[in-house]
C-alpha cells in the first residue's frame, strides 16, 4: 500500500487503526459499539491487516490472543461495556502475556451519550495488572497504538488503550508514518506461559508483580509523561482528553501530563507536587488519579471541586473553579423536547405497537429497539445488557408465576441475538422455561451503522461468508415453536404473538425485514382529508413523518403524512378504520 509520509486530519477512531497499521499489526477483531465502532471500519481499509467482526467481544479477544500466541502482532478495540464481556480472557491474558504485541482498545463514553453506564475502565488496567496508555488527541492516538505493539513486546504484556467519546470521535491533525513490517513468529509450545493451570498461574502471578515493578520505572521516563512548567503556584496533573480541557482554562499553570498512567510515575509525582504551591487534578470520571496520588501522602484538591458524573469540558471545569463562562441568551423553556425515534419505516415499529396494543411485559435488549419504550409506544420493560432479555425473561418465568408468563415476551435484535442471546436461549429450553423470544431481524448491526454479522451472510469486508440463520440455531437449541414473520404485516403480527403466548414451553419469532436503509424507498402515502376524522389512531405508531395538521375545510385536526419522512410502509395505512390513507404516486 503506498502511502507517503505527510500529515492528515483523522478523527481519533481513524488515527488508531493508521496506528495499527504502521505498528505492523497482522490481526484485528471487533464487536461494534459507540464510540470504538470507526475503528475496525477503518483498520479494513488497510489490506495488509487481517480483519474481521467477531460474535462479541469476548471472541475478538480471544482470537486477537490466538493471534499473539503464534506471534502475530493483534488488535481488538470495543466500547466501555465491551470490556465487561471480553473481562474473562483479558484478565488471564494480564497473567499468561503475549508473544506477539496485543492491543486491547477501550472507548469510554462520559456522559452515556450512546451507552447504559458511565463506567471508568481504567479500574480495568489496575484490577487485571496490565499497562495503560491515553491519549489527548488524534495524533497521540495514533502514535500511543503504533508504540503499544513495541511496548508490549518488550514488556511481554497485554496494553490497554484508552479513548474516551471525545477523543475517538473528534478529529485533529495526525502527523503519517510508513508501515513497520515485522513478521510472524511463529508457535512455539510453552504450557508454563499459556495453560493457566493453578500451579502455572502461582509462578506467573509473581512474573506479573515483577513486570508492573519494570513498567513503573519505565513509566517514569516515558517521554508522553512530562511536565511542562508555567506559573508554580498553580499545578495541575491530568492525562487524556481533560489535560485539553484543563489547558485551555489554565494556560499560565505548570502541568504534569500524563499519558502512561498505570503504573503511575510515583517519583515524578512527587517531584512535580514538590515545585508547585497549590496542586490539582483534573480528571474525567472517577476519582483514579487522585486517589492514587492521596494515597502517596499528597495533598491534592480534585473531585470535591470537580464533577464526578457527566462529561468534562472547558465550561464545566471553569464552573468547578468559580471562572467567568459565557452566557448564552437562549429561552430554553420555549424549546420542544426532541427525543429519539425509530426511523420512519422502521421495520420493528409494528412489533411494538402490537406489544403495547396487547399490554404485554417485554424484556429488552440493547439496540435501536430500546427506542420501543419511549411514548406513544411504552413497549419495552427492561434494559440491562447485550442478551439480558432472554436470561431476565427466564427469570421472570421461573419467579413471577404462569399469570405473568403468559404476557412475558424477550425482544433481542439478530446481531445481539448472535452475540449473547443464544447461551440464554439454550438455557431456557434446557430448564423447562416458557420463554416466547422475539427476534427483529432488520438482516444487519443497525445501530452502530450497518456492519454485517453471521446473519446476514457478508464478512468485514463485504465478501460473502456463510450465512447462519436464527432459525436454524433455534431450532439446533430445540426450539419446536418457530416462526417466521413479516413485521409489516401488523394482523399476522398479533396472530403469532398470541398464538406464542398460548404455547407450553419455549417459542423463537422471527420478524423479519430489512432496515429501511438497506431497503428501496416505496411511495410515499397521503391523507384524504375529507375521510380522515382526527380520531389519531395513526399517531400511535409513533411515526416522525405523521402528525396533525390543521386544514381550512375541517374544524379540527386532521392526519397528515410528510412526504420527505414517509417510507411507504403501510402500517398507518393498516390502522386507519376509515380508508383516509393511501399511496401516492411511485417517487422515481
Amino acid at each position: 500500500m503506498n502511502i507517503n509520509k505527510d500529515k492528515k486530519i483523522l478523527s481519533g477512531n481513524e488515527a488508531v487503526a493508521r496506528g495499527a497499521w504502521e505498528g505492523g499489526c497482522h490481526f484485528a477483531a471487533a464487536y461494534p459499539g459507540t464510540p470504538s465502532t470507526e475503528i475496525l471500519e477503518n483498520v479494513i481499509k488497510y489490506p495488509e491487516i487481517y480483519a474481521e467482526w467477531s460474535v462479541n467481544e469476548k471472541v475478538a479477544l480471544e482470537a486477537c490472543a490466538g493471534a499473539s500466541f503464534v506471534g502475530a502482532r493483534a488488535l481488538t478495540a470495543m466500547k466501555h461495556v465491551g470490556l465487561n464481556v471480553a473481562a474473562d480472557p483479558m484478565f488471564t491474558l494480564g497473567y499468561t502475556g503475549v508473544t506477539g504485541g496485543l492491543v486491547i482498545v477501550t472507548c469510554d463514553d462520559p456522559g452515556m451519550w450512546s451507552s447504559q453506564d458511565e463506567q471508568d475502565n481504567r479500574h480495568y488496567a489496575r484490577h487485571a495488572k496490565i499497562p495503560l496508555l491515553e491519549p489527548s488527541d488524534s495524533n497521540e492516538a495514533k502514535l500511543f497504538t503504533k508504540m503499544a505493539f513495541e511496548l508490549s513486546e518488550k514488556f511481554d504484556s497485554v496494553f490497554l488503550l484508552r479513548l474516551t467519546t471525545r477523543i475517538s470521535h473528534s478529529s485533529g491533525i495526525v502527523e503519517l508514518g510508513e508501515r513497520k513490517e515485522v513478521p510472524v513468529k511463529g508457535y512455539i509450545k510453552d504450557i508454563k506461559k499459556r495453560l493457566v493451570l493453578p500451579a502455572h498461574a502461582r509462578i506467573l502471578h509473581r512474573l506479573v508483580e515483577e513486570r508492573l515493578k519494570k513498567l513503573a520505572q519505565y513509566a517514569e521516563t516515558f517521554p508522553y509523561n512530562r511536565i511542562e512548567w508555567g506559573d508554580r503556584n498553580l499545578g495541575i496533573i491530568s492525562s487524556g482528553v481533560s489535560y485539553m480541557y484543563a489547558k485551555e482554562v489554565f494556560p499560565d499553570a505548570s502541568f504534569l501530563k500524563l499519558s502512561f498512567t498505570y503504573p503511575l510515575p510515583k517519583n515524578l509525582i512527587k517531584r512535580f507536587s514538590r515545585a508547585v504551591k497549590r496542586l490539582l487534578v483534573i480528571e474525567e470520571g472517577d476519582p483514579i488519579l487522585e486517589q492514587e496520588i492521596k494515597a502517596m501522602g499528597i495533598d491534592v484538591t480534585g473531585k470535591d471541586k470537580i464533577p464526578l458524573c457527566g462529561e468534562l469540558d472547558p465550561t464545566v471545569i471553569k464552573r468547578s473553579f468559580g471562572k467567568k463562562t459565557y452566557r448564552v441568551n437562549i429561552d430554553l423553556k420555549n424549546i420542544p423536547e426532541r427525543p429519539p425515534v425509530l426511523c420512519p419505516g422502521c421495520p420493528e415499529r409494528g412489533v411494538f405497537y402490537v406489544i403495547n396494543k396487547l399490554k404485554l411485559i417485554a424484556t429488552g435488549d440493547i439496540g435501536c429497539y430500546t427506542l420501543g419504550a419511549l411514548p406513544p409506544l411504552n413497549a419495552m420493560d427492561t434494559c440491562i445488557c447485550m442478551g439480558a432479555s432472554v436470561t431476565n425473561a427466564h427469570g421472570m418465568d421461573k419467579a413471577g408465576g404462569k399469570e405473568l408468563s403468559k404476557r412475558l415476551v424477550a425482544v433481542i435484535g439478530d446481531s445481539t441475538f448472535f452475540h449473547m442471546g443464544i447461551p440464554g436461549l439454550i438455557n431456557a429450553v434446557y430448564n423447562k422455561g416458557n420463554l416466547n423470544l422475539i427476534i427483529l431481524d432488520n438482516l444487519t448491526t443497525a445501530m452502530t451503522g450497518h456492519q454485517p454479522h453471521p446473519g446476514t451472510g457478508k464478512l468485514a469486508h463485504g465478501e460473502e461468508g456463510r450465512r447462519i440463520l436464527p432459525e436454524e440455531v433455534a431450532r439446533g437449541c430445540g426450539v419446536e415453536f418457530v416462526r417466521i414473520i413479516d413485521p409489516m404485516n401488523l394482523k399476522e403480527t398479533e396472530q403469532v404473538i398470541k398464538e406464542a403466548l398460548n404455547y407450553e414451553g419455549v417459542t423463537v419469532l422471527i420478524f423479519r425485514s430489512p432496515c429501511i436503509f438497506l431497503r428501496k424507498r416505496e411511495p410515499h402515502l397521503v391523507v384524504d382529508v375529507q375521510k380522515c376524522n382526527g380520531c389519531r389512531l395513526c399517531l400511535r405508531l409513533g411515526c416522525p413523518a405523521l402528525m396533525m395538521k390543521n386544514i381550512d375545510s375541517k374544524e379540527k385536526p386532521v392526519a397528515y403524512i410528510e412526504p420527505t419522512l414517509c417510507n411507504g410502509c403501510n402500517l398507518c395505512r393498516q390502522l386507519c378504520q376509515h380508508g383516509a390513507i393511501n399511496s401516492s404516486k411511485r417517487i422515481e
